[in-house]
């Protein structure tokens, strides 16, 4: 390959638009016909030529609360089994919100309520307090020997 090749493949030249009929490109300069998208000078999403945007004018409505949002710890029997193959959690306790904290290593966690989900397989007997169990994760829990308590 010649020198040559290579700087034409690294800096591939622009379409030159409008510049007759042979190029492919040429009377209207791939614009389509007539409208205003084909005319120069269009800003039609959300520019308004200086003039207060319509999307600024409106007035905000409702309000997110911090307050209300639900702070949910949330875990998979896939985690739970890894951590206790890695001797992270101890089986002689329930598995409550701070050992799980503790065992997944987050450092200064806010969270208020754990929710146990079924993805992965568990084989040890585990006796769990959380705030939420998905349907799976129950039966899987209950099928190995361990228990689910529900906090409300």
């Amino acid at each position: 390959m010649k020198l040559n090749d290579i700087a034409t493949k690294l800096h591939k030249k622009s379409k030159r638009v409008g510049r007759g009929i042979g190029s492919g490109k040429g009377k209207t300069a791939g614009r389509g016909v007539k409208g205003q998208k084909a005319r120069s000078g269009v800003a039609i999403k959300s520019y308004e030529g200086g003039q207060m945007p319509l999307f600024r004018r409106l007035p905000k409505r409702g309000f997110n609360s911090i307050k209300n949002r639900e702070n949910n710890f949330v875990i998979n029997l896939r985690d739970i089994s890894n951590f206790i193959e890695k001797k992270k959690i101890d089986l002689s306790n329930k598995l409550d919100l701070s050992s799980l904290i503790r065992s997944k290593d987050k450092k200064n966690a806010k969270y208020l309520k754990i929710k146990v989900l079924g993805t992965g397989e568990i084989s040890q007997k585990v006796n769990i307090v959380a705030h939420k169990v998905s349907e799976s994760a129950k039966t899987k829990i209950e099928k190995s020997g361990g228990t689910v308590e529900i906090l409300k």
